[in-house]
């Protein structure tokens, strides 16, 4: 997004403006200053941001949003604080430290009703949009990918070389508010959304077969009925997407200015374990991606402040923004099947990282497609047994049971399942 120039940040169309309602107020209703033709005298007390308080500025005519905004991931961030305190530990005497790094570095990042609606987010150096002319519907690349640009936004509008943006931008022009409303950008979220405060707590909102319906009820297409819960849309209909390393925060000497540097940006596709894996997420497999976290991340502002780090895995749940009818993986059965190369295997994750990742590292990719379609299915009455552990009865023929083949040695109980499944209720 290219700069503005300062007066474009600043200068208000009163012509448009005035025809609105927001233009029937007086500027001192909601900046304050003083009603004086001198510019100094005008500005003394000037608020620049009323939208920073919005219970005084916004919540008069906008009360629903203004009240559920109070809880949005947006104003309160508290995403980032679910990660930094897990990583820390929770611990009582690094907090201010994290609060200071968090000052520094993440708190900019914070939005009001304005920086949404009349002007460009302030991280991204603000301007008004449109001569102060307030937008129902904030324009996606001057608000939602301002912000979400390095890695949703490339991936959207197809911005990294050699990779087709997404389909619903490339051919149906759809603007990020057709799938995230604004129920969910106001805060409007489900109770355990608000309670765990990261933006994969709670339901899948928005979900795929909330447009594509007959992905469910049928459609004729087998794979989407076979794989159904255990992969995830993306899995199959995402292409390559960015991954970090390394991300270390500072404060530089020189200027006094908080910076950042990472390591590394590059492409990926790898499918692993679902590290959320619930109720609502209930898929087996997902795309992962690399998100830049260190041990030694926020080591300027203090030692160990990241003593928990393995809590949490640097290979992450993914929903790219990149979504193709036709991928490389969906070409046919073989493109998965057997294909080490797509799957996160321990080879692929760096030693110091193999802990963090346990459970999203795929210990044994699935077999060649050969292999599921001829399995046997499970015995009816194994649906009433208590414990869920193949490899308990099958590893020595316990009770009875015929020993798996020599072939199958690599597998575990999570692998079971997916080739021999109970009949169908």
């Amino acid at each position: 997004m290219a700069p503005l120039e300062p007066w474009e940040k600043a200068i208000v169309n009163n012509e448009a403006f005035s025809e609105t309602d927001h233009g029937k107020l007086t500027c001192i209703e909601c900046h304050a200053g003083t009603n004086a033709p001198e510019k100094e005298a005008a500005h003394t007390d000037l608020i620049s941001y009323p939208s920073a308080d919005p219970q005084k500025f916004c919540a008069e005519c906008h009360e629903e949003e203004t009240a559920s905004y109070a809880n949005a991931l947006h104003n309160t961030q508290s995403g980032y604080w679910t990660a930094i305190n897990t990583r820390n530990g929770n611990v009582p005497e690094d907090h201010a430290k994290l609060q200071e790094m968090f000052g520094n570095h993440c708190a900019t990042c914070h939005t009001t009703c304005g920086d949404c609606h009349v002007s460009q987010p302030k991280s991204v150096g603000g301007g008004l949009f449109n001569g102060h002319v307030f937008e129902t519907t904030p324009p996606m690349t001057r608000s939602c990918t301002a912000c979400h640009g390095s890695r949703v936004g490339n991936e959207y509008l197809g911005k990294n070389e050699g990779i087709p943006g997404d389909v619903h931008f490339r051919e149906g022009r759809m603007n990020c508010v057709k799938c995230h409303e604004g129920a969910a950008l106001h805060g409007t979220m489900d109770a355990e959304a608000k309670e765990n405060g990261h933006r994969l707590s709670g339901a899948e909102d928005p979900k795929c077969v909330d447009c594509h319906e007959k992905v469910v009820t049928g459609d004729g297409i087998d794979m989407h009925q076979r794989h159904g819960d255990t992969l995830s849309c993306q899995v199959c209909h995402s292409v390559t997407y960015t991954s970090c390393d390394g991300c270390h925060v500072a404060v530089s000497e020189k200027s006094g200015l908080p910076f950042f540097e990472t390591e590394a940006t590059y492409h990926t596709f790898f499918i692993g374990r679902n590290p959320i894996q619930s109720e609502d997420r209930p898929y087996e497999y997902v795309p992962v991606r690399h998100v830049p976290s260190e041990k030694d991340s926020y080591e300027f502002y203090g030692e160990n402040l990241l003593t928990n780090f393995d809590a949490l895995p640097t290979w992450v749940y993914s929903t790219p923004h990149n979504i193709q009818r036709n991928t490389p993986q969906n070409k046919s059965c073989e493109s998965c099947h057997g294909n080490a190369e797509i799957f996160l295997t321990a080879d692929k994750v760096t030693p110091e990282e193999l802990a963090a990742n346990a459970n999203v590292i795929v210990n044994a990719i699935p077999a060649p497609a050969e292999l599921y379609l001829g399995a046997m299915p499970q015995p009816a009455d194994h649906a009433d047994l208590v414990s869920n552990s193949c490899v308990a009865c099958h590893e020595k023929g316990i009770r009875g049971a015929s020993v798996y083949p020599e072939s199958h040695a690599g597998y575990v109980n999570d692998s079971c399942d997916s080739c021999h499944t109970l009949p169908k209720k």
